[in-house]
């Protein structure tokens, strides 16, 4: 999936991926100021805007080559302090309605288990659905439930019509996730796009607001 995170890497910034994740007094927390952007929660997991101390924590699970092997735009090694700026680009592109990202909380546990967001084009009512999962919480079905209230957050609250997502056509799981959500096939793009080097081609999905609207109908 899409996630926007580059710097130029330095070979001697290169972090230990089994550091461990720190904890921080809740009045310590360094919080960036997100204006109106929700906290959205389901059974197990809880959405919620980043805050600057979430940033070692993408640096390290992000940081793992299965993470950004399957993403578009995650660099591996990871740069150190990318992932601080990637989270201080949030308010803004919240602000301009460019870009809804969310991080993805263990309700439980408190933990970080991964990142998602919609990339949003708002003049067409448009949006492309992204996220990644922690490599030690594959398997759980967070993706499916995480993915499953921002889309309905994006249509819902942000008035969209159509929500798109696209998966290298290598990593099946990701597709599975889409169908679980209702999305239908559309194609492929073939070699659309070079990662590590080589072309990628990826499979494309979508569900338009009435398909939702139809499908919640059914679930309930």
């Amino acid at each position: 999936m899409r996630n926007i995170q580059k710097r130029v890497w330095r070979h001697d910034e290169r972090r230990r991926l089994d550091w461990p994740e720190r904890r921080f007094p809740s009045d310590c927390i360094r919080i960036i100021a997100v204006p109106d952007q929700p906290t959205l929660t389901t059974k197990r997991l809880t959405l919620r805007p980043f805050q600057l101390d979430d940033a070692w924590d993408v640096e390290r699970l992000a940081g793992m080559r299965e993470i950004a092997d399957t993403t578009l735009n995650i660099p591996h090694p990871y740069p150190v302090g990318a992932a601080n700026a990637w989270i201080e680009s949030h308010p803004p592109a919240w602000a301009d309605g460019s870009n809804a990202t969310f991080a993805i909380v263990e309700t439980k546990t408190g933990k970080l288990v991964g990142a998602i967001s919609l990339m949003i084009k708002r003049e067409h009512r448009r949006a492309e659905l992204g996220y990644w999962i922690a490599r030690d919480r594959w398997n759980n079905g967070y993706a499916t439930e995480a993915s499953q209230r921002l889309l309905d957050f994006g249509f819902e609250f942000l008035g969209m019509h159509r929500i798109e997502a696209r998966h290298f056509v290598r990593n099946p799981a990701s597709g599975q996730v889409m169908q679980k959500l209702g999305m239908q096939h559309e194609g492929v793009e073939r070699d659309w796009a070079i990662k590590w080097d080589r072309f990628e081609t990826l499979a494309v999905y979508s569900i338009l607001e009435p398909e939702w609207r139809a499908r919640q109908g059914q679930l309930k």
